[in-house]
């Protein structure tokens, strides 16, 4: 997923969240907002394949990706 942030499945990216203690929340609409105390939310479109751009900003926010 670092490696190719493109055609990541949504489930996928949830999971890495959730490992790292993100609390998935969806009220029935489109978008899930993933919450962890003392970071900022990340909101996620339910799509499939998720959008690069999501994914990338997640890795951010996990302290995972390094910009080349």
């Amino acid at each position: 997923m670092k490696n190719n942030p493109k055609d990541v499945r949504f489930e996928d990216l949830k999971k890495l969240l959730v490992s790292h203690g993100y609390e998935p929340n969806n009220t029935g609409g489109s978008h899930w907002v993933f919450r962890k105390d003392g970071c900022s939310d990340e909101v996620v479109p339910y799509k499939k394949p998720v959008k690069a751009y999501y994914v990338i900003r997640a890795l951010k926010s996990l302290g995972v990706y390094d910009e080349e």
